[in-house]
């Protein structure tokens, strides 16, 4: 296949973009060709559009932006180009060094008139060309480069474009880049907090969810799980609405929990529960973590793909899902696993001494997009660089239709 080639002689690290209310807003990709590689461009710009179901720019798309980092100026020239003769509704990141250089005007010119979506990164150090300003949507500028601490005049060139921040660490740092007037996030912080010490009990807005896993767990009769949901309305409508989503595939509408049971089994629903328990939460300022839990669950799912049985893709997709748990139930896992019900390899790799912890040192340096680790752990855990490219769009893309 032409398009597993591209995906053999590259690394994509992906990273979300959250906005103001907390959803997300689009889907960052970082590409990184592997050292003396030749990557076809359109080939590649083809890969992405598919994966994400992108039409032709302006088109209607359903689902969060795509913004494309490519880490690589030869085979970004090389994207520009094929963009400019077949435009992509992939939003496309141009260095600000690159914008700034008078030779790439034309091209950046020709782009906007063809409907080419660009987003300029960094700050350019020189002033850009006033004709090439219109082909931006976006700045990504460095919260630490933000200067717009200090006013600015409404004739201001950067003032026309909106801006993303990227580079945030801390939790505190967010909302001081809302107040800035960003329009999203880059990423999100997760290590500049540990959680609270709590008394190892369940929240109660995720009590049912974590009864039922119980019951499941146990094997027990349908007639003594279906009271649970019940008990919870909402709970039964978000398992329903998850189960029948397209990105579920079942080929008919599940209508009880009973029937879906039937076409599952317990094996199935249990990572389907884990996902509706990371996001249990009804805190707004969680959610960030609960779009992060899933994609994790659903990478970790694609990796186990090619190497085990179903049981093990349960299990690492469970894995992936909780890995944020403690962060969302402000509860260390010590604490958490006592009362949700995990198996004994998903525990051992949610406290680092697991089958899986690596596999999740994998994810996160994807979410990274950190290339020294995404190489460094994929060697380690032997997955070729095609497999993981693989594993990451298909999870993405069954992503969106979770949203």
């Amino acid at each position: 296949m032409q398009n597993q080639s591209v995906l053999e002689n590259i690394l994509i690290g992906y990273t979300p973009v959250i906005d103001a209310q907390r959803t997300l807003t689009a889907t960052r990709l970082t590409v990184f060709p592997e050292r003396g590689a030749r990557v076809d461009a359109p080939q590649l710009l083809n890969q992405l559009t598919q994966t994400f179901g992108l039409g032709a720019p302006g088109s209607e798309t359903q689902g969060p932006s795509v913004l494309l980092n490519i880490a690589d100026e030869d085979l970004l020239d090389q994207a520009l180009a094929a963009a400019q003769r077949e435009p992509t509704a992939l939003l496309i990141e141009v260095p600000a060094f690159m914008a700034a250089d008078p030779r790439r005007t034309p091209v950046l010119q020709a782009m906007r008139e063809g409907g080419q979506m660009l987003a300029m990164s960094g700050r350019p150090v020189t002033e850009l060309p006033r004709e090439v300003l219109p082909s931006f949507r976006h700045a990504i500028v460095d919260f630490h480069d933000d200067r717009r601490l200090e006013p600015v005049g409404p004739d201001t060139p950067m003032r026309r474009i909106t801006t993303l921040s990227s580079g945030i660490r801390l939790d505190a740092e967010i909302d001081t880049a809302f107040k800035r007037g960003v329009v999203g996030v880059i990423g999100w912080p997760m290590d500049d907090e540990a959680p609270h010490a709590g008394n190892g009990s369940v929240p109660p807005e995720v009590r049912g969810i974590v009864d039922l896993m119980n019951r499941v767990e146990r094997e027990e009769p349908v007639e003594r799980m279906e009271p649970v949901l019940t008990a919870d309305p909402s709970l039964a409508f978000r398992l329903l609405r998850y189960l029948n989503s397209s990105a579920f595939g079942l080929r008919s509408e599940v209508t009880s929990f009973k029937h879906a049971l039937m076409l599952l089994g317990h094996q199935r629903l249990k990572r389907w529960l884990a996902l509706l328990l990371a996001s249990g939460s009804k805190n707004v300022a969680s959610r960030p973590l609960m779009i992060v839990a899933a994609r994790r669950g659903l990478i970790m799912e694609e990796l186990a793909r090619g190497m085990g049985d179903e049981a093990m893709r349960s299990e690492m997709f469970i894995c992936g899902v909780f890995s944020l748990l403690d962060h969302l139930m402000r509860q260390p896992f010590e604490e958490l696993l006592k009362n949700v019900p995990v198996q004994q390899g998903v525990q051992a790799s949610l406290l680092g001494t697991g089958p899986y912890t690596q596999h999740l040192a994998l994810v996160q340096a994807i979410e990274q997009s950190s290339i020294f680790d995404m190489r460094e752990t994929a060697d380690r855990v032997l997955i070729a660089r095609s497999e993981l490219n693989r594993a990451l769009l298909k999870a993405l893309s069954v992503a969106r239709e979770l949203d």
